[in-house]
């Protein structure tokens, strides 16, 4: 088992499934968050009932969304999620590492290898993968030290609603968190008929079916988030229902 471990394609095989993992929880926080967009188009953005109490018929789907975030099943999730990620980064780091010294290092371009006929998106796994981790310690300071960390220290978490306007009221904090998304979209992209590839599924017929699917799963997350962002900008600066909402928002941060 060590051994399967410590060997490249044991490595490839960890690194995979961690990302597969990711691929998952990406697809429901994307769909989750989209919630929001369908309570604008419902006319019930911003709605949070008074009662406090989870899963009230009187929330928005986001804040439902929200409520099923905090559920002690995703609570455990959590640490899981934590160390996946640190998984996958870890063994992402040793593979590039690896990958870069076997390629001659400095001089691997004065070596023949087929990395160069490998996509953009292959040859800069590593730094698609900063941009990411970068900006995920910007988003979780938006909002999950906001939210499941208050309800973990015993504190009240606060209004998701809130939170979005708040975090994309302002254009330029729209424009970065697109400039995330699409590093997302091309680590994904990448990883996701990759990592299959990895197990075994790279005859001629299934990858480019995989090369297809990946796109097609990569984009419908990116579309979700994109979607999410953009309409809570216009809740926050444009829509007049909401205003009155944006202007305590805006008061609070």
């Amino acid at each position: 088992m060590a051994n399967f471990l410590t060997s490249s394609i044991g490595k490839k095989f960890i690194q995979s499934v961690s990302g597969a993992f990711l691929v998952i929880f990406l697809l429901l926080h994307g769909t989750i968050n989209f919630f929001s967009v369908i309570d604008s188009l419902y006319g019930v953005f911003g709605k949070v009932s008074d009662d406090a109490v989870r899963f009230s018929t009187g929330d928005g789907w986001f804040q439902l969304g929200c409520d099923f975030m905090s559920t002690p099943f995703i609570d455990i999730m959590v640490p899981i999620l934590a160390l996946g990620f640190i998984v996958h980064i870890g063994f992402g780091i040793w593979l590039t590492v690896e990958n870069y010294r076997k390629r001659g290092g400095l001089k691997r371009y004065e070596v023949p290898s087929k990395a160069k006929n490998d996509s953009w998106s292959a040859k800069n796994m590593a730094v698609l993968g900063v941009i990411v981790l970068g900006f995920l310690c910007f988003h979780l300071n938006h909002f999950w030290a906001k939210m499941q960390l208050q309800e973990f220290l015993g504190a009240e978490a606060e209004n998701p609603y809130f939170l979005l306007i708040a975090t994309f009221r302002n254009w330029w904090v729209v424009a970065l968190y697109i400039i995330w998304f699409i590093a997302i979209w091309l680590h994904i992209n990448h990883g996701f008929w990759s990592m299959f590839q990895t197990i075994g599924w790279n005859n001629k017929k299934w990858l480019p079916r995989l090369r297809v699917i990946g796109v097609v799963v990569s984009s419908l997350i990116i579309l979700l988030f994109v979607a999410t962002a953009v309409n809570a900008f216009i809740e926050g600066n444009f829509l007049t229902a909401s205003q009155q909402y944006t202007d305590v928002l805006i008061s609070q941060f």
